[in-house]
């Protein structure tokens, strides 16, 4: 098919993509209790049962991989390509300042507003239509062709880990849930948390998941243990938004920050930071405030714990994701990307004797290395390639980024796509937001871009 083709192909699916999206988008598909049939809870599975049976109806071949994941199939051959999204979404609250039911996708002027429109859900749906127009226009296929859909990507990646286990790698592959024209590489993963050794705030409480950034905490200090007007200068002064509740058994202090994903914390505002910056600034004294300043403060590139690090592809960066206090002890979650080229030993070793004072103590609990590949290998090559012919865009090329996919799990595969060049689909904030035309344009991209990994010979 050429581009022309591709194209009225694509666009005569228009209202069918946007119908399948609104369905997947009414499942609160964010991790639960585990359940029979259900491992990561009800809402991921019922949204792979729903995009199980759009495929099924569509003709596709159709496999549930015991709940964990799911997939379609086209084609024939050894060889396979596959098509690695995801169908879970990162929690999402009316009140955290959507404007909308996150959970009704609701569209507006050409634009599609609801939780995971953009992060994974558009993209799976822009790849279901890119299937459907493979099949339908009846291309010839030397390799099998697979749409691979898994049910906690945002929270650990464990249903990919099981399929890989049940079922094995691709050849050649993309996973829709990173950046066009494609990333040949993703900085390593490294999880920590911190805990208290002495405090005396009273409450604390902050934060929706470990890779965004904190954007609501709230505080219970004693009274008159901080100078208020202090306080209430510091953020003013600085445009942060916050409360102060004076109460007979202290005062609690609201601050209010803006999420952005741990990949790009020097895009939002922490509200854990500036909380504690605003409290030292206040005189409030306590150790577990000077421990969080003297360790992280308002930084997000680790300097104070002594990994500023970079290479030639990017820098370390650093999130306080969540906190919170239970049995007198504050704990928080750290969340550190590092970069390409560098490994999670050297990033331990740099911020080896950063890790504790009277205040509090960090631990590193688990550590995922980087991924690479040659920006000239022929699975970068044909899938930039892809973009660039239905695009015509050669100002932006293939790129590193902080953010981990399920390249990282899965063998042969870079993330390529969904989100377009310079675009913020306020990915894990509130309003997330994707235009249709977008979503088509995705489409035809992902039917040239497998027809391109046929062309890769072996």
């Amino acid at each position: 098919m050429n581009k022309e083709a591709i194209k009225s192909r694509v666009e005569s699916y228009r209202d069918e993509l946007v119908r399948r999206l609104g369905v997947l988008v009414s499942i609160p598909s964010v991790q639960g209790a585990a359940e029979e049939k259900a491992p990561f809870g009800k809402g991921p599975a019922a949204a792979l049962d729903a995009a199980l049976d759009m495929l099924a109806k569509d003709g596709f071949r159709t496999c549930n991989v015991d709940h964990y994941a799911g997939y379609a199939e086209m084609g024939s051959g050894d060889k396979l390509i596959g098509i690695t999204g995801h169908l879970d979404v990162v929690p999402a609250n009316r009140e955290d300042g959507w404007h909308t039911d996150p959970f009704t996708m609701v569209e507006k002027d050409g634009i599609l507003y609801g939780r995971g429109v953009s992060d994974d859900k558009g993209a799976v749906v822009a790849s279901m239509i890119a299937m459907k127009v493979l099949k339908d226009a009846g291309v010839p296929m030397n390799k099998r062709v697979r749409l691979i859909m898994g049910t906690n990507e945002e929270t650990g990646s464990k249903g990919i880990q099981y399929y890989v286990q049940k079922e094995g790698h691709p050849d050649y592959g993309f996973t829709p849930d990173g950046e066009f024209p494609g990333v040949y590489g993703e900085k390593g993963i490294m999880g920590a948390s911190y805990s208290s050794k002495k405090t005396s705030i009273l409450a604390i409480d902050g934060g929706t998941a470990t890779n965004i950034v904190c954007a609501k905490v709230t505080c219970k200090v004693a009274k008159n243990s901080y100078s208020g007007k202090t306080l209430s200068d510091y953020f003013n002064n600085n445009d942060i938004s916050f409360s102060i509740e004076c109460g007979e058994d202290g005062d609690s202090i609201t601050v209010l920050g803006k999420a952005a994903h741990a990949s790009t914390p020097d895009q939002g505002v922490n509200a854990i930071s500036w909380l504690f910056a605003g409290l030292r600034e206040a005189g409030f004294q306590d150790p577990f405030v000077n421990f969080y300043n003297s360790h992280f403060g308002l930084e997000t590139d680790g300097a104070s714990l002594g990994i500023r690090l970079s290479d030639e592809y990017g820098a370390l960066t650093l999130n306080n994701g969540v906190i919170h206090m239970s049995d007198g002890v504050i704990r928080g979650s750290i969340d550190i990307r590092f970069p390409v080229t560098m490994t999670a030993r050297q990033v331990t070793r740099a911020m080896s004797e950063h890790l504790e004072d009277e205040g509090g103590v960090i631990e590193v609990n688990n550590a995922v290395e980087p991924l690479f590949f040659a920006p000239d290998s022929p699975l970068v090559s044909k899938l930039a390639e892809a973009y660039v012919e239905m695009t015509g865009d050669t100002v932006h090329q293939p790129m590193t980024i902080g953010g981990g996919t399920y390249a990282k799990t899965i063998h042969n595969t870079i993330a390529f796509g969904c989100a377009f060049p310079d675009v913020d689909y306020r990915i894990h904030d509130a309003d997330e937001w994707v235009r249709v035309d977008e979503l088509l344009l995705q489409a035809e991209i992902y039917v040239l871009a497998v027809l391109k990994l046929m062309e890769i010979e072996g």
